[in-house]
């Protein structure tokens, strides 16, 4: 199981097990609940400890922070390609497919999903967190956290500059100005099941572009949410009068052009929240938007 290891600093001396879990390591009050039901779930030195015991200056404080009870639904494992680009015992990164949703649906029970794919290579006992969660038509980076305790840190962090994205679409026309922000609350769409948009009453979403190229009636562009709203991407570009190429929700459809909207969840720059590590990696453009450029 994956454990966190902390040596009690001078300051920290006197603190008890629970301080250091809450205020210290941000378990939450039923993550704390749980590890006290776990064997061998807090170590001291290497020996069992309850939560109301002392520490003192050099103690070796050990956390295990996996998931022992299997997901509320079986995961049905697929051998679909998945790239991990990036994993530690903590979390990993993987550069997702188009075609690809995170988890099984009834309503397209026989699509490719990434906890499909994950558990075909790692076993039906590993347990998906997706932290930042991809359509099904987007492609590119998408953080998977290997525990509860590290998505709730991520989930946390989502939106701050601990963790930042920043993707990659081409739209059709090309916006002006040619960098901006759009500020544009976003709710549902009543007259769809699925579709989402700009409506005064709706959740506060905030979006940046660039304009970095152009390819006759094609703009490529660079986009940075700062929310992170359901579609907020495609509903804002559509918002400027420049929907995605592909988007046949709100813009139109053209398989011969794109089979999908043309979004790629190109970068990820987050803080560990384990380590405290700065990770920052990139994911290149697929061949389907590569070829529209």
């Amino acid at each position: 199981m994956p454990a966190i290891i902390r040596i009690i600093t001078e300051a920290e001396d006197g603190s008890t097990v629970r301080h250091i879990l809450r205020a210290g390591l941000h378990f939450s009050s039923h993550a704390v609940s749980r590890l006290t039901r776990v064997e061998n779930g807090i170590l001291v030195n290497g020996l069992p400890a309850h939560t109301p015991r002392i520490l003192h200056t050099g103690d070796r404080l050990e956390v295990e922070t996996g998931d022992r009870r299997p997901p509320k639904t079986a995961v049905v494992p697929g051998d679909w390609p998945l790239p991990v680009v990036w994993e530690d015992e903590h979390l990993l990164i993987a550069d997702k497919p188009a075609g690809m949703t995170a988890h099984a649906s009834n309503f397209l029970p026989h699509t490719p999903t990434v906890a499909g794919a994950l558990a075909w290579t790692r076993g039906t006992a590993f347990i998906f967190h997706p932290v930042n969660r991809l359509d099904k038509g987007t492609t590119g980076l998408m953080a998977v956290a290997k525990s509860g305790y590290v998505h709730d840190l991520l989930r946390k962090s989502l939106h701050t500059p601990d963790f930042r994205r920043e993707y990659r679409a081409v739209c059709l026309g090309c916006p002006r100005p040619e960098a901006g922000t759009v500020d544009a609350p976003i709710g549902r769409d009543e007259r769809s099941t699925v579709a989402r948009m700009v409506r005064p009453d709706g959740a506060p979403a905030v979006s940046h572009y660039e304009v970095l190229s152009r390819n006759g009636p094609l703009t490529l562009l660079r986009l940075l949410p700062e929310t992170g709203r359901t579609h907020q991407l495609r509903v804002h570009m559509a918002h400027l009068g420049c929907p995605l190429a592909g988007d046949w929700l709100y813009g139109r459809e053209d398989p011969e052009l794109i089979s999908r909207p043309a979004l790629h969840s190109w970068a990820l720059r987050l803080v560990h929240p384990v380590t405290g590590e700065v990770l920052h990696l990139t994911a290149p453009l697929p061949e389907d938007m590569k070829r529209l450029l």
